[in-house]
């Protein structure tokens, strides 16, 4: 979700100029759909989990397909490859509010598929967060690992109609989230440059969280019977702002580690060889929801303009070059709004400022944040230009009751930049994304 979104065809291009060969979607919007037409890059479409209860409806299930997936099944379409079944449907944090719909949906779904005829090439699968599974506190290591009793039937369905259908399991780890969730998490843990204290498991030393979270999942599935299940881990990165342990350090830290073991296809213990991964995400979307923390309108590896954040080599070669930026992209006029200097009423700033950040975003604001450091008027100016961008710099935006002014000099402070937002129509619409990778050879098309 952005309030200034990159139009379809200009994110497609950014897949293309860097070598991107498969994409996930989190629905399957017709003009992203479009913009992805002819270009062979493999995708997996999305139906949203407020979907799910429709999908109950075999012949909902079958319209869905029709309009989403066979429509674009001919040459020059779009290689849609998967069917991802909500998002994160059985998070606890949801209050059950998917349990029972979630199945029903995957049964008609991929049975839809079946019946038009691509159920062979196209696979519905459901992907799930982490918190599906887990060892007890009594012996926390990975051959431990089961599904949560409260889902355990759900879970045994699924399981075992994916299996029927040659479908994947799918799963989103995220390393970032353990160390945000437990200040007593060791930070080494979360990255893959080794620890002084691995988690030893059966003579199996797990120096990372992430190879600990898989093969969680591999001793789950085993313990149902479907040991051999592939799995594709569906999200997984590390935002760079919004929190003290989100940055762009930590993030270089993060992927110089994942990328090249990716590239290796060195897998984990329990499942070594090739995983395929796609990385979340690919553009900051400065509208998502932060109720699980500030940190989640910054997991792009881009930043909201489509410019590259850091250098990021995805084949997994170390050359830390930079990707390919959007092309053409075109930016609001030169011009920011701030906290006048002559101001003198400031017994309505605080109103403002909360206005304003209501509105827009200064996640950017928050302790151990890239803009942690301005002073109380540089938050105020900060909070006062997000708001002016996000509305599009219109007139009587930058006035907050006469405490602000607009300026044509850059206001950014160090790492804390004062955004000018991109031009856009509002009916143009950018596609969520995340990516796949393949594997080293194919990316190094870079």
């Amino acid at each position: 979700m952005a309030t200034h979104k990159l139009p379809p065809k200009v994110v497609v291009q950014m897949l293309t100029d860097n070598g991107i060969k498969k994409v996930k979607l989190f629905d399957a919007d017709q003009s992203t759909m479009s913009a992805l037409a002819g270009t062979d890059i493999e995708v997996m479409v999305a139906i949203p989990n407020d979907q799910l209860s429709a999908m109950g409806s075999y012949d909902r299930a079958k319209e869905w397909v029709k309009r989403n997936i066979t429509r674009y099944n001919f040459n020059g379409g779009v290689n849609i490859k998967y069917v991802a079944v909500g998002n994160e449907p059985f998070l606890t944090s949801y209050n059950n509010s998917f349990v029972n719909t979630t199945f029903p949906a995957l049964q008609n779904i991929q049975n839809a598929l079946n019946e038009a005829g691509v159920g062979d090439s196209i696979k519905a699968t459901v992907p799930l967060n982490a918190d599906v599974y887990g060892s007890p506190e009594n012996n926390p290591v990975p051959s431990a690992g089961r599904f949560r009793t409260d889902i355990s039937d759900q879970m045994s369905q699924i399981v075992k109609f994916l299996n029927q259908n040659k479908a994947p399991f799918t799963v989103n780890i995220y390393p970032f989230l353990s160390l945000y969730a437990n200040e007593n998490f060791p930070v080494d843990y979360a990255f893959f440059d080794g620890v002084s204290n691995p988690i030893v498991d059966n003579g199996i030393s797990y120096t990372n969280v992430f190879d600990a979270n898989f093969d969680t999942l591999v001793s789950a599935l085993k313990a149902l019977g479907y040991g051999d299940m592939t799995i594709i881990v569906g999200e997984v990165g590390w935002p760079t702002d919004g929190d003290k342990n989100a940055n762009i350090n930590y993030a270089l830290r993060f992927y110089r580690g994942l990328l090249p073991r990716l590239a290796g296809n060195k897998g984990t213990p329990l499942q070594p060889g090739y995983i395929e991964v796609y990385l979340f995400g690919l553009i900051d979307e400065d509208a998502k929801s932060i109720a699980p923390g500030n940190f989640e309108r910054h997991w792009g590896i881009f930043r909201y303009d489509g410019q590259p954040k850091f250098p990021m080599d995805l084949s997994g070669q170390q050359s830390d070059k930079y990707l390919v930026g959007a092309q053409n992209v075109n930016y609001l006029p030169t011009k920011w709004c701030m906290l006048r200097p002559d101001a003198n009423d400031l017994s309505k700033l605080a109103d403002n400022i909360n206005y304003a950040c209501t509105f827009s975003d200064c996640t950017a604001l928050g302790f151990g944040s890239s803009c942690n450091g301005l002073d109380a008027n540089g938050n105020a100016s900060y909070a006062f230009n997000m708001y002016f961008q996000v509305q599009n710099q219109r007139d009587l935006t930058c006035n907050f009751q006469g405490l602000a002014m607009v300026t044509d000099k850059n206001i950014s402070q160090g790492n804390c930049n004062f955004t000018i937002q991109i031009a856009t129509s509002s009916s143009s619409r950018s596609a969520q994304v995340a990516l796949a990778f393949l594997t080293a050879i194919t990316l190094l098309l870079l």
